[in-house]
């Protein structure tokens, strides 16, 4: 049986949260499961842990502060995530990292916490849930300053090119791959990346809602990217490597299991 984890789910956002018993049940119905809840911010973060302890075993959570949010970082983030990670559906630090896109949030504060939360993964022992948008030199120095300490890492959503993610394996990373594959537009590239990824470094994910993956026929009548499709990312990444659908399902899956330390690999 062809079974799959999505890495990257935010359903705490206000497209999905008030559906979100169906949408687990839809995932679980295609074979996608359990999920990984990310949390974004504290406040998001406490709320990932509550709703995992509700769908025990369906749903696991990371709890971070994305660079977003970085300018609400405060000496007392890192003893709160301390905290957090006591409970058992807590499988990663994160999601953290830098985005020069956007600048939510000053650039040294997104440096600023996104160490903190290096050091945080180290301490802890656990893995380390990543982001990186045009910031990969700044990202690679910081990731390669502990990556001989943080057990696992991995860059979700990869979008860099050959140079970038050339350096993301040397330093050891793991690599998330979206419905970004599947958008003629801008997936190019990426297109062409993906036979690059060695299969023992691949994790596969929706990032939903957003992100729908745009060659998808019928196009669902929502804009809402889901849980539910990631084995159609699964199967146009693996047309794009000229690898079985099944063996690539098989290597993310198992991937996903060791990365987050789930118990549930085949």
């Amino acid at each position: 049986m062809t079974r799959h984890i999505d890495i990257a789910v935010n359903l705490l956002s206000a497209n999905l949260i008030d559906n979100a018993s169906e949408i687990i049940s839809q995932a679980a119905a295609e074979q996608v499961s359990p999920l990984i809840v990310i949390g974004s911010e504290l406040t998001e973060s406490r709320q990932a842990v509550s709703l995992c302890q509700q769908y025990a075993q369906q749903l696991y959570c990371t709890v971070g502060v994305h660079p977003h949010y970085a300018r609400l970082w405060t000496d007392s983030s890192a003893e709160t995530i301390r905290q957090l990670v006591k409970d058992n559906s807590v499988v990663a630090i994160g999601e953290c990292g830098l985005d020069y896109n956007r600048d939510f949030s000053p650039r040294d504060q997104q440096r600023l916490a996104f160490e903190a939360q290096l050091q945080l993964a180290c301490e802890l022992n656990l893995p380390i849930y990543m982001h990186c948008r045009d910031a990969h030199t700044d990202f690679i120095q910081l990731v390669n300053q502990y990556k001989d300490q943080l057990p696992k890492a991995v860059l979700h959503c990869f979008t860099g090119d050959k140079q970038a993610l050339d350096e993301c394996l040397a330093a050891g990373l793991y690599i998330g791959i979206t419905g970004w594959v599947c958008d003629e537009r801008r997936g190019q590239e990426l297109a062409e990346l993906v036979k690059y990824i060695p299969n023992d470094r691949i994790m596969v994910e929706t990032d939903a809602p957003y992100l729908l993956p745009r060659s998808m026929r019928p196009k669902p009548k929502s804009s809402k990217n889901l849980p539910q499709y990631l084995p159609y990312i699964v199967q146009s990444i693996a047309t794009l490597r000229q690898q079985d659908y099944a063996e690539l399902a098989q290597h993310c899956y198992n991937n996903s299991c060791r990365f987050f330390n789930i118990a549930h690999i085949l």
